[in-house]
């Protein structure tokens, strides 16, 4: 009787653990068991990136004597899988009667009801779960050769990846560990952006590049100490060409996960000032060649090397954008980055259609600063796989002081700024 039944198992089995154990001994006493492990995609949109990519924990499973066959769930709904093969029994732990799988419980009953399927629930193994134990791990901390390789993991996984500034390790805790839930689904930040621009204001110096690589890396290093998402480095023009790939093999080294040159020279004005006066772009093919040389500096594979296009910013045409990035691509970039100082995307997104669609497209990053109208949904269907909040950190810790500053000042006392500030226990728990 037992090998006539057909029993199922949904399973993200990141970090297979005891009660990953327990759900498939109970479902191996009930007939042949069917694993649909959740791809890295199916996981990515509902909570973090897994540890493990699907193929290492597809070879886990396997090996499992409890196991008789993996299936791919390319969704956290089961409902495909559950009409492509008519189990018999569906098992999982009753931990999901709430929570972001409250729904999908819901629909697994009524798809089961079809063909008299049924829903086993064994109780849930308390203080066990991949995300207590990647907690656990966090805060171990992470290696350079992990932290570095989640950034390309990211694009491949999510419909887009959400990129927070972070200037200090303060910020880049705030980045680690906030979380909101909405619609039964959790956000997060997916990693940080070092900002030239942040890291100058913070220095109360000017965004000019005054504030040198080695200063700016030694300040990166203190956040890499306390977290572990990925980083993409703000590195401007990259420098002179005889010296970009120093640059690379510091950042590949310590663990960022890619850089993004612009392809301008000269003394740097920022991209959003109105008055681009005296900024130059630089040419195709010298642009090119920073490119390539900061390609054959990479220690590593999963380093990406990404190319700012200005030429909106510099009031060119599209088809110059166009001609850059099919350039860039060929040079060797792993993504593009358009920019734009329009208080709306209709430049961005007429870049990204024809880009998207083209035989050298790779992945298209934007920062939406003077944009900011605009939805991440609409990015997505626009084609964008990358979208980076570049400054907003500082901006408003900058209001936040100089509002708290002056309240003081006006009430000769500190308790009137009590009820806007957070309480000086949250700041010290967020350690």
């Amino acid at each position: 009787m037992k090998k006539n039944k057909i029993v199922y198992c949904g399973l993200a089995a990141d970090i297979l653990h005891e009660g990953h154990i327990n759900i498939l001994k109970t479902a191996s006493r009930l007939g042949d068991v069917t694993v649909g492990l959740l791809t890295d995609n199916a996981i990515a949109s509902y909570k973090r990136l897994p540890h493990l990519n699907y193929k290492q924990r597809e070879i886990v499973l396997k090996n499992l004597k409890f196991v008789k066959k993996v299936i791919p769930q390319n969704t956290l709904d089961y409902t495909y899988n559950l009409k492509l093969i008519r189990p018999n029994f569906v098992v999982h732990g009753n931990d999901w009667k709430s929570g972001v799988q409250k729904n999908v419980r819901k629909k697994v009953i009524k798809t089961l009801k079809k063909w008299s399927g049924k829903l086993i629930e064994p109780k849930y193994t308390e203080n066990i779960s991949s995300t207590i134990i990647k907690q656990k791990i966090s805060e171990v901390g992470t290696s350079p050769d992990v932290r570095r390789s989640k950034l390309l993991r990211l694009i491949n996984a999510k419909k887009i990846v959400r990129i927070l500034e972070s200037h200090s390790s303060l910020t880049g805790l705030i980045v680690e560990k906030i979380k909101v839930e909405k619609k039964s689904t959790f956000f997060e930040f997916d990693g940080m952006w070092s900002s030239s621009l942040t890291d100058s204001l913070l220095r109360g110096k000017p965004d000019n590049q005054s504030v040198d690589y080695s200063t700016r890396i030694n300040g990166l290093n203190e956040i890499l100490d306390v977290t572990t998402k990925p980083i993409i480095f703000d590195a401007d023009n990259g420098g002179r060409l005889e010296h970009i790939s120093y640059l690379v093999k510091t950042l590949d080294r310590i663990g960022v996960s890619a850089m993004i040159i612009e392809d301008k020279v000269g003394l740097k004005k920022n991209s959003l000032f109105k008055n681009q006066k005296g900024v130059k772009q630089d040419s195709i093919k010298g642009f090119s060649k920073k490119i390539t040389a900061a390609k054959k500096s990479k220690i590593s594979e999963d380093f990406m090397i990404i190319a700012r296009i200005e030429s909106f910013i510099l009031g060119k045409s599209l088809s110059d954008a166009l001609k850059r990035s099919e350039a860039y691509v060929k040079a060797g970039v792993d993504a593009i980055m358009i920019h734009s100082k329009e208080n709306n995307p209709k430049e961005i997104f007429a870049f990204s259609k024809i880009f998207s669609k083209s035989k050298y497209a790779k992945p298209i990053v934007v920062v939406p600063s003077t944009y900011s109208k605009i939805f991440e949904r609409d990015l997505i269907k626009n084609n964008i796989k990358v979208v980076i909040y570049a400054n907003h950190m500082l901006r408003a810790s900058y209001r936040a002081m100089t509002q708290t500053a002056k309240k003081i000042l006006k009430n000769q006392r500190a308790y009137e700024i009590e009820k806007n500030i957070v309480p000086i226990n949250d700041i010290i728990n967020l350690i």
